[in-house]
Parts: C-alpha cells; sequence; structure tokens
C-alpha cells in the first residue's frame, strides 16, 4: 500500500524547489537588467518566491496535519 505521506511531502519539496529557482531566476533578472523596470521586476520575482518558499509549504503541512 502507497503512503500518502511521501506523495505531501513530495509535492512539498517540489513547491520548495520551485520557489528557490524562481528566486534565482529574479536575482539573475535583477543583476543584469539595464533599466528600472527590470530591476523592479525581479526584485518583485525575488519578494514572491521568498513568501511562497516561506508560506505556502507551511500551509500545505497545516492543510494535511493529522488528527491524533
Amino acid at each position: 500500500m502507497r503512503d500518502p505521506a511521501r506523495g505531501r511531502f513530495l509535492l512539498i519539496s517540489l513547491v520548495q524547489i520551485g520557489a528557490l529557482v524562481g528566486a534565482c531566476l529574479g536575482l539573475v533578472l535583477a543583476a543584469r537588467a539595464e533599466e528600472t523596470l527590470g530591476k523592479v521586476v525581479g526584485i518583485a520575482l525575488v519578494i514572491a518566491a521568498l513568501w511562497v518558499l516561506g508560506v505556502v509549504p507551511r500551509a500545505l503541512a497545516r492543510r494535511w496535519r493529522s488528527e491524533q
């Protein structure tokens, strides 16, 4: 029988990896942008990725918490 916790752990890990990739992409975009709009978009992407990294895994874990 397959354990449902394995899939949940995988999903939380994928969310964290995706957020880290987004943060790195935002850093690269902000560093290489020559105009202000590109820097603002890069910084906004970093902030959004850090928010996802901090909030979404906790929310998923809280939602999936067992009632013991």
